[in-house]
């Protein structure tokens, strides 16, 4: 990672495990990577803490990012259209893209991240291959740029290797770009997936399961095996468009939460992203089995996905995280209103969420699906990642500091610690010119 830097820091205001609202005059001890002390009220702050104004959290992590997407933003807004109108542009940025050009769009898309308060991400990674699907001489070149962009970015990294072996869920076979997708199977698969060790210990490798229309039923199973056998976590989209659930019902005769219950592939270890469009069954199983649920409503929105029953699934025993998805937005803060916000929309009734449900769902609930259960709170022993917003902007002045989720942006974000180290100052990516870096790396995969 990144600095050299004090080991105390005094904040203003910082919000601590199990709190309702912050406290006030916080002194922060860092050892290493970790958390030493860590307490309240200290009102003068000793001469070597740097002093953090504003409201101080932990560090925020982004359960699910897709990072070339970045490059569509604000792209194809101009006409009517759905989910599979913007997927087509997408795929036209994905075939421009080779493991140069990734390293560059993935590390300015993290350091963008890190600017907006996030410490670590959940990469779901589908893009193994060169165009046509032909392997590149290290089958796994662009897992590494991934990780690699992350170090420079200065953030963690989840590496969710997906599994995307079908088109649709009759077993149409790959054509096109989705063919740098393609493994041939799940055993493929899962020989150049285990054949990768990340460099460095800021990644984690996990597995993905794309959907129930790009990997077979009979197939589900094997990928969920290779996961539990590392202990790592299992994500997955879940019923993000009722065009995926018709078609998942006609041809299996059932939905896709029934089809992957069926497989074993529910459970604590594995988290579905988005799950919006479920049935009241489809909520009991996978609240009863523990299984995480990821929101990704910036998203959701721009493609006109709709608005899941995330208070339903949260009701029911699922732990909620947020990610930016295709970065429409990348701002954690919008991302975790919105789930409340967009609940007020569709039902005509305020307050689905606390202010500190939605504080652990952007930090402790999302490190843990990400598998780094010993991050997203400001505790003794637990990694030294914080994030610190100033009160004092036109967005947050007069807030009081539990209505931050409220109120503030990414734009607000000051100062940032990633494993006990500054990747943010100020407002600054301490290494990059992050918006240069952004019009640069765009520029080579769009024009």
């Amino acid at each position: 990672m990144i600095g050299t830097d004090p080991a105390r820091y005094h904040a203003e205001y910082a919000w601590l495990p199990d709190r309702p609202e912050p406290d006030a005059d916080v002194l922060i001890e860092v050892v290493d990577d970790r958390f030493g002390t860590v307490t309240a009220g200290v009102p003068v702050p000793p001469p070597d803490a740097r002093r953090l104004p504003g409201l101080t959290l932990p560090g925020l992590a982004n359960a699910h990012s897709h990072a070339f997407h970045r490059a569509l933003r604000g792209r194809g807004q101009g006409g009517r259209g759905d989910f599979w109108d913007w997927r087509r542009q997408m795929y036209e940025v994905a075939d421009r893209l080779d493991p140069e050009r990734y390293l560059a769009l993935a590390r300015a898309t993290y350091a963008e991240m890190a600017l907006a308060g996030i410490t670590c991400v959940g990469e779901f990674h589908y893009l193994h291959h060169a165009p046509e699907g032909v392997r590149y001489a290290d089958p796994n070149v662009m897992k590494a740029a991934l990780v690699e962009a992350a170090a420079q970015a200065g953030i963690r990294l989840t590496l969710l290797d997906t599994c995307y072996l079908t088109a649709t869920v009759d077993g149409a076979p790959l054509a096109g770009p989705q063919l740098r997708f393609g493994d041939g199977d799940a055993a493929g698969w899962a020989r150049r997936a285990g054949a990768f060790t990340p460099a460095g210990t800021h990644a984690l490798v996990g597995a993905a399961i794309h959907s129930v229309r790009a990997v077979p039923a009979d197939q589900l199973a094997e990928v969920a095996g290779w996961a539990r056998e590392r202990a790592a976590p299992l994500h997955l989209h879940l019923s993000e468009q009722p065009a995926e659930n018709e078609a998942c019902l006609a041809y299996h005769g059932k939905g896709p939460t029934a089809l992957l219950a069926e497989a074993d592939v529910l459970g604590p270890a594995t988290t579905a992203v988005h799950a919006t469009h479920l049935t009241e069954s489809d909520v009991r199983a996978l609240g009863i089995s523990g299984t995480g649920i990821c929101a990704c409503p910036t998203t959701e929105r721009d493609l006109a996905d709709g608005v899941g029953p995330i208070r339903e699934l949260a009701d029911e025993g699922s732990p909620i995280g947020l990610g930016s998805d295709s970065h429409a937005v990348l701002d954690l803060f919008e991302e975790a209103r919105a789930v409340e916000l967009n609940l007020r929309l569709a039902t005509l009734a305020r307050g689905h969420f606390t202010p500190v449900e939605l504080l652990r769902a952007a930090t402790e609930d999302g490190h843990a699906t990400l598998g780094w259960p010993d991050a997203g709170r400001l505790e003794r022993g637990d990694r030294a990642d914080l994030v610190t917003i100033r009160l004092d902007s036109a967005r947050t002045a007069g807030v009081p500091p539990a209505g931050v989720f409220f109120a503030a942006g990414a734009v607000d974000v000051t100062d940032v610690l990633a494993d006990g180290r500054a990747v943010v100052r100020e407002g600054r990516h301490v290494r990059f010119d992050v918006p240069a870096e952004l019009a640069a790396a765009i520029a080579a995969v769009t024009r």
